[in-house]
């Protein structure tokens, strides 16, 4: 299956067009296009990819939606297998009235969700761990709190649009060569509203929403990791004749700790020792997230092994308990020595010999070769 096509391409406009241009784009290409007029082959799969794009860019929602999230955000709403009903306008009478200058464009007045917003956010890596509350301030826009909401003046009264008769929308009927058709468009007067507002509000100049900063705490729960989103619902932008506001999204980046890095809920700890450390054996105290602990060295520690502590790692996010600590040994070189240390290797090394490297084990056809030689 072809791609997808970006559906501004489809319609030939830029992410900033209008309305009235995404109307003028589709109108020429159904023109174009349309199976009754265009009998080339691919005119109506073009005609259809045209459709579907002024579908999702003419609805504020969706074109939103799109905008933010591509095709990925509005899948499943198209795909109709036969006819025009797949692309959900509701059968061939939209199509034609959108083809004919019509506008599918409902009352503004239809309650409408507001919009959601993103709220990037640093932590620590002990935050992260154990969890933490915060208090955010964020910027939103919120029903306005002199008009309520209302776009008037306090006292004033909205008027109905003579018009539309507050419908928002007008309606003519228009004659073609297909029969007789019934195009709806926005009302020009009241711009969809319905309402004529003589004293729009001076608090927040008639849009009946103002922009406001608000502080909001925010429990950040133990075990998250660089990139977790928290979404707290209705802490967005406040919405539109009385839809619901939308949702806050906090994205959370963790900062990098000094000591520690973090594999899942594991942490894992590097700790140095020196020769005779790991020859002799010792006890010494390694770091953990809450406080030093006693790690015990058996005698002849190789470098690279990892010592396993259970619970003391990162809490789970979705269950009780937590992750593990792995400490990984290094033994450590010294550089330089003075004079009675290195006496002191070199007598060792005298009495060592080879022998302190370990025989390398023969497979069974080495063996065999040793035999016949």
């Amino acid at each position: 299956m072809a791609e997808k096509r970006d559906y501004y391409d489809v319609l030939g406009v830029p992410r900033s067009a209008t309305a009235d241009d995404l109307k003028k784009a589709y109108r020429k290409l159904a023109m174009k296009y349309h199976p009754d007029r265009n009998k080339d082959a691919g005119a109506e799969d073009k005609f259809k990819e045209a459709s579907e794009a002024y579908e999702v860019l003419s609805d504020e929602g969706k074109r939103d939606t799109f905008d933010r999230f591509g095709h990925a955000g509005v899948q499943g709403g198209f795909g109709g297998s036969g006819g025009f009903e797949g692309f959900g306008f509701g059968g061939l009478g939209d199509i034609f009235e959108t083809f004919f200058g019509g506008s599918r464009s409902t009352s503004q007045n239809t309650p409408r969700r507001g919009s959601d917003l993103r709220y990037n956010f640093g932590i620590t890596f002990d935050e992260a761990a154990f969890g933490s509350e915060k208090e955010l301030k964020i910027a939103r826009s919120e029903v306005c709190a002199v008009c309520h909401g209302s776009k008037s003046e306090p006292g004033s009264k909205s008027e109905t649009c003579p018009t539309c008769n507050g419908s928002g929308q007008v309606r003519r009927s228009q004659t073609s060569v297909f029969g007789n058709f019934v195009n709806v468009a926005t009302c020009n007067q009241c711009k969809g509203e319905g309402t004529i507002i003589s004293k729009p509000c001076k608090h927040c100049n008639g849009s009946g929403r103002e922009d406001k900063q608000r502080k909001i705490k925010v429990n950040i729960p133990a075990g998250v990791d660089d990139g977790s989103q928290i979404r707290f619902s209705g802490e967005g932008g406040a919405g539109v004749h009385g839809g619901p506001a939308g949702n806050l999204y906090v994205h959370l980046s963790v900062k990098k700790h000094d000591k520690f890095s973090r594999e899942g809920d594991d942490i894992h700890y590097n700790q140095p020792i020196n020769f005779t450390q790991a020859v002799l054996g010792d006890e010494i105290e390694v770091p953990t997230l809450n406080g030093n602990t006693k790690l015990k060295i058996p005698k002849g520690t190789q470098t690279g092994h990892i010592f396993r502590f259970k619970g003391k790692g990162v809490s789970h996010l979705s269950r009780s308990g937590q992750g593990d600590l792995l400490v990984k040994v290094h033994v450590v070189t010294p550089q330089t020595l003075d004079e009675k240390q290195e006496k002191l290797l070199q007598d060792l090394a005298k009495t060592m010999g080879q022998a302190v490297l370990p025989k390398e084990k023969k497979g069974f056809f080495d063996r065999i070769s040793d035999i016949f030689k």
